[in-house]
């Protein structure tokens, strides 16, 4: 399944939570940290194991978003576990690959195999991003510039380079383990010529999605990850002449073609096929 767009929902919001995989939205994130004041948690796990029940079976991947493992991880999944399984469990504030591991042992103690989504969203968990992308559970790894700035003490500006570097850092570290890079939020959910430069930005560092603050954002960053027919088409056309050159160099369209375009190609109608799914 695609994860194209990821949406988050307050896990305190029973309303929204049932909505939200009714949604554009390859992935729905039931919110149990951020979105959630902490004298609600406790009624909120409730709410997010009610609402699995509700959901399930549903047309998107379903995840859940958990405290970190030293500030109420164990405490969400004793309850949140206790009935479906959600499809994957997000980590917040993934600061080393112990972080990762640590959760792993949570979800096998409970008797729950489903991938984990790292956040990398402090100095920390960039800098230790490969350890954290290679760690068995890992399914994705997260990109986010919000928290990244305010734990390192940048101001944010509308063009990011102050956190440009971390973002191209968590791509590599993500396809150097072969695990699903995704890119940070976009914080205005009515600027959408904002959100779609963003998306299409992220999507040219070689993010796979983006996270989602709104169900119409959802849709903006689908069409941005999803190849466009002339792509497609471009895609088709190499691998067509790949296979008929049998190996080695070959040209097209007056241009050389050997690897890296033939990798690139083949993303191309990966991302295409997973968006027909």
């Amino acid at each position: 399944m695609p994860r194209r767009s990821i949406l988050f929902s307050p896990g305190d919001d029973a309303g929204k939570l049932r909505k939200a995989p009714e949604t554009n939205a390859d992935v729905v994130v039931f919110d149990l940290e951020d979105a959630v004041v902490p004298d609600r948690k406790p009624a909120a796990r409730k709410t997010v194991h009610d609402a699995l029940s509700d959901v399930f079976p549903a047309d998107c991947e379903v995840c859940v978003r958990v405290n970190p493992v030293d500030e109420g991880a164990a405490e969400d999944l004793a309850v949140v576990l206790d009935g479906p399984t959600p499809d994957s469990v997000m980590l917040p504030k993934t600061s080393d690959a112990d972080d990762a591991r640590r959760l792993a042992e949570l979800l096998a103690d409970a008797g729950v195999d489903c991938p984990i989504l790292a956040l990398v969203e402090s100095a920390a968990g960039v800098l230790h991003a490969e350890e954290i992308a290679a760690a068995e559970a890992v399914e994705a790894l997260i990109f986010g510039a919000e928290d990244l700035a305010g734990d390192i003490g940048a101001t944010r500006t509308e063009d990011g380079s102050e956190v440009e570097h971390a973002r191209q850092h968590v791509v590599l570290a993500a396809r150097a383990a072969d695990v699903t890079p995704i890119d940070t939020h976009f914080p205005s959910y009515t600027d959408d010529e904002g959100l779609q430069r963003e998306a299409k930005r992220a999507l040219q560092l070689g993010y796979d999605g983006k996270l989602a603050i709104h169900p119409a954002q959802a849709t903006i960053i689908n069409e941005v990850f999803t190849p466009t027919p002339a792509r497609v088409e471009w895609a088709e056309r190499i691998l067509a002449a790949r296979d008929e050159a049998g190996g080695g160099v070959f040209v097209v369209d007056g241009e050389m073609i050997d690897a890296p375009q033939i990798r690139q190609a083949e993303r191309v109608l990966e991302r295409a096929n997973a968006g027909r799914e």
